[in-house]
Formats: structure tokens, sequence, C-alpha cells
């Protein structure tokens, strides 16, 4: 045998033994984590898995020279984009079966409150609505026609003027002694700039604002729930924790202190008929777009009541 012969067969026996010493799966590549990807083939033939750990400091696989990988390359190029496109309608942070659920992250859902009582504030609801219709209303539209607007907002305004001592008590409860302090200046301002609080100079002349606050609100600052939803007659729309908040209330109202009861409810209706003049056309416009006026006064009181908590 020619010593060329000689050198190709040790050549080809030390690369034998190479191979048989390489471990297997070594052209397999591991994915970020560590773990073996799965199973691939290339024209048939079948690369194993790697273990774990492997796959570290490889010398990179055989670039393959056939048709069947060029077209394997293609079509995931061509699958790319349609990945890119799922993964942007799913969302950043699932799937689209999520999806319900990703509309309402980010959103606060709507107060509830439980109507046990539904069936008789229905009732109280339907009276209400008459005595508005029948009596409140007719009688404001009568007052509006011969007192001037201006003097209904000036008696509206004395009439909050005079309530300072019900947001006061209930700023400082809340402890909120900036809403406390601004209440006492208002009081302060309109009491004596503004002539007994028939105007209201601390909002338009100093932009101090109104800062209102009651005693259901307090309650439900300190974490009790609204209760159950109550219509209450006259008074109308109110929960369990706000009535016993305008119980509460009526201590630091100075109108309880009127010793003549008659009068104490001559000047209260006073003050409701006033104020009705001043919003008449809105209970109107929110009956008549809604379908059921008691379920929308209703939703919209637990509503605003919940906001105004939260401030």
């Amino acid at each position: 045998m020619s010593p060329t012969r000689i050198w190709k067969a040790v050549n080809a026996l030390l690369l034998g033994a190479a191979l048989l010493a390489r471990p297997a799966g070594a052209w397999a590549l591991a994915d970020d984590t560590g773990a073996a990807p799965p199973a691939a083939t290339d024209n048939g033939v079948r690369i194993p898995h790697a273990a774990a750990g492997e796959g570290r400091d490889l010398p990179s696989p055989p670039a393959p020279n056939n048709a069947a990988a060029a077209d394997n390359a293609a079509a995931a190029d061509r699958a790319a984009p349609v990945a890119v496109d799922n993964a942007a309608e799913a969302g950043p942070g699932g799937s689209e079966a999520s999806g319900p659920a990703g509309e309402a992250a980010g959103e606060e859902p709507s107060p509830t409150v439980a109507d046990p009582l539904e069936s008789v504030n229905r009732a109280i609801f339907v009276f209400n609505d008459k005595a508005y219709f029948w009596v409140m209303k007719p009688i404001a539209q009568g007052y509006r026609a011969v007192v001037p607007q201006g003097v209904r907002v000036s008696v509206r305004n004395f009439f909050s003027n005079l309530g300072t001592p019900i947001r006061l008590a209930n700023n400082l409860l809340q402890g909120k002694p900036k809403g406390a302090g601004t209440e006492l200046l208002r009081f302060v301002i309109n009491s004596t700039i503004g002539m007994a609080g028939l105007f209201d100079p601390a909002k338009t002349g100093f932009h101090i604002e109104k800062r209102n606050e009651d005693l259901g609100q307090t309650l439900g600052r300190y974490g009790l729930g609204q209760g159950f939803y109550i219509v209450l007659p006259i008074v109308g729309p109110s929960t369990a924790r706000d009535t016993v908040g305008l119980v509460g209330d009526l201590f630091a109202d100075p109108l309880t202190y009127i010793r003549d009861p008659w009068a104490e409810t001559g000047v209260r209706a006073f003050k409701s008929e006033n104020e009705v003049s001043l919003s008449i056309g809105d209970y109107e416009d929110l009956k008549q777009a809604s379908l059921d006026p008691y379920v929308a006064v209703r939703d919209a009181y637990v509503q605003n009541r919940a906001k105004k908590v939260r401030e």
C-alpha cells in the first residue's frame, strides 16, 4: 500500500473516532431558558434533543444545502408577519380569549346598590313624581314668574351660606383641615362682603369654591357601604347610609333650631321651592330619556354619591 493511501486511512479513522466521541445532539440548539427545543427533522433525518446544559459553546451547525431547508426558511418568513399581527390583536398580556377582561382593565366598575324594597320604593317614587308635577312644579313655576332669577339665586346663596356648619363639621370629621378652613373663610367673606350670604363674593371675587361634604359622605370615607336603596317621601332617593347621615346633619343645620315647628316647616318648604324653580326641566329631561325612570334616578344617585365619597 502506498504511503498516500495509508495517510488517508489514518485520517479517516481519526475523524470517525472524533464523531463517536461527540455528545448526542450536539448540533441541536437550546432556547434562552436552557430547555431543549422540540426534535426537528432535516430531509427526514431526525436531529436528537440536546441534554440540559448542552449546546453551549458548540460549533455552528453545518448550513443545509438542499431545497427543503430553503422552503422551510421561506415558510418561516411568511409566518412571521402573521404571528406579529396575532400578537398585536391579542394585546400586551394575553390572547383574544381574554378580550372582555382586557377591555375592562383600568376601568372602574359602576357602583351598584341592593334594592330589596323595590316594590315599596317604586310606590313612593310614583308618589313623589305626582307630588312634583301636581304640586311642587306648578308652585315653582308661579314663583319663578314673579321673582326674578337674580333674587332666587341670592336666596339659594343665603341658605347655602347658612349650611356652612354642616360642611365645616364634615370636613373636620374626614380629616380635611384645608377644606374646613376654606368653608370657614367662605363663611366670613360671604357673611360680610356678601351681605349675610345673599351673594357669593368668595367664589366670584376670590375664586374660593365650596367644599360640599355631608355625614353620608363622611361615613362612606370611613368605609361604611351604602347599604340598601331607599326612596324617601318628598326628599327623594337615598340609601341606608345617607339616611343616617341626613338625620345626623340635622344637628348641625341651623334651621333645626327654629323653635316654632310650623315656621321651620315653612322655611324648609320655601327653600325647596326656590331650588325647584332654578332646576325645572332637569328631572323632566332625565325621565324622558330613560326607559325606566325609577332605575335611571336610582343609578344616577348611587353613582353620584359614590363619586363624592371618592373625591
